[in-house]
């Protein structure tokens, strides 16, 4: 009975472990497609793109910090660039805009595959992250996990009080609300949107550094990653960090229980989530209505 409830801890805390990954990853495309109404489906390569970096950057220095530092400046870049140069031309124009960020996934892991090969790497951790500590009911478990929830907690935290406390977080969100009444108003919305863009694909970046660090590095990763952040974005609702966090907490878990218990339909577990909740609530748990 008390191995059992042991491993039901430690299922739970990974689950909210790798819900504090998606979390980070998502809460980043939430806005960008929620406010620009932009499936941008190039996401997933920004964080695999930033993941290879960050690595290239803890081989030459040894400095996680600067890592994960240059790692979201990387995504950043990148994801300025599939803007500027792709989906800034495509207004209203969705099929276009997801067919072409689509276009740009294949041939950017391609390229990364020429790059750095098609072999799984893995981000050094710091020494200070390093081991494992003792908790109630749990027993040993890794520090970096434990930090890694922290870190998205407090990246939550710096986003909600971006989003509520400053001008340019009063802007995203009349523009997640009616961004054709923002710009009616005098608000330069495609700066808005080129500032979401780089934030959104900044937080990819450093969610690849990262998830480098506590996964691995492989090719493959960036679809799997887009597709759970797809999920999290549908079922928190557009344009919401909070939906962002509690999604990222259900797929999370559904993921973990679903592989430690039910390993053959683990991955159903995750879609069912979200055909209950496109039933019932199409907006997302914490979507606007329309």
């Amino acid at each position: 009975m008390e191995a059992d409830i042991r491993f039901f801890l430690t299922v739970t805390l990974n689950g909210l472990t790798l819900a504090a990954l998606y979390f980070l990853v998502a809460s980043g495309f939430t806005l960008v497609f929620g406010l620009m109404r932009v499936l941008n489906l190039a996401h997933g390569v920004v964080y695999l793109f930033g993941a290879y970096v960050g690595f290239n950057v803890m081989e030459a220095t040894e400095n996680w910090a600067l890592a994960i530092i240059v790692g979201g400046i990387a995504g950043a870049v990148f994801g300025l660039l599939v803007h500027l140069a792709i989906l800034s031309w495509m207004p209203g124009q969705e099929l276009r805009q997801t067919l072409a960020t689509i276009a740009v996934s294949v041939i950017a892991a391609d390229l990364m595959i020429a790059k750095w090969g098609g072999l799984s790497y893995q981000i050094e951790i710091p020494d200070i992250l390093f081991g494992s500590q003792t908790l109630p009911f749990v027993g040993r478990y890794p520090i970096f996990r434990l930090a890694l929830l922290g870190f998205a907690v407090g990246v939550g935290f710096l986003l909600w009080l971006m989003l509520n406390r400053t001008r340019l977080g009063m802007m995203i969100r009349a523009g997640v609300d009616d961004r054709d009444m923002l710009a009616a108003m005098g608000t330069n919305v495609p700066a808005v949107f080129v500032a979401v863009a780089a934030l959104g694909a900044f937080l990819a970046g450093v969610a690849g550094v990262i998830g480098g660090s506590a996964l691995a590095i492989s090719p493959g990763e960036d679809t799997r990653v887009l597709l759970s952040s797809l999920v999290v974005v549908i079922v928190g609702g557009l344009g919401s960090v909070g939906g962002a966090a509690v999604g990222a907490i259900l797929v999370g878990l559904a993921e973990q229980f679903g592989l430690a218990y039910t390993p053959t339909y683990g991955v159903v577990y995750t879609f069912a989530i979200m055909v209950a909740v496109l039933a019932m609530r199409p907006q997302g748990l914490f979507g606007a209505g329309a």
